[in-house]
């Protein structure tokens, strides 16, 4: 997932999506675990993408934050 489509996420769809990609780093974790994942790097990819949610989420929040303040 490129950083640009998740900065034109809604606040929604950002936490669709967060709670979508962490359910399926548990399955991946697991397929891993019982040798059934061909390719390991999709762990890291997700985590990323986890990582990228996460940060757009709090970078939304802050600005909420600092808006109220000065208003």
């Amino acid at each position: 997932m490129k950083a640009k489509q998740v900065f034109e996420m809604t606040d929604k769809e950002l936490q669709v999506k967060l709670n979508e990609l962490k359910s399926e780093l548990f399955f991946l974790r697991f397929k891993n675990a019982t040798n059934q994942l061909t390719n390991p790097q999709v762990i890291a990819q997700t985590r990323k993408d986890i990582a990228r949610v996460k940060t757009v989420i709090r970078q939304r929040e802050i600005a909420r934050q600092k808006a109220e303040a000065k208003g």
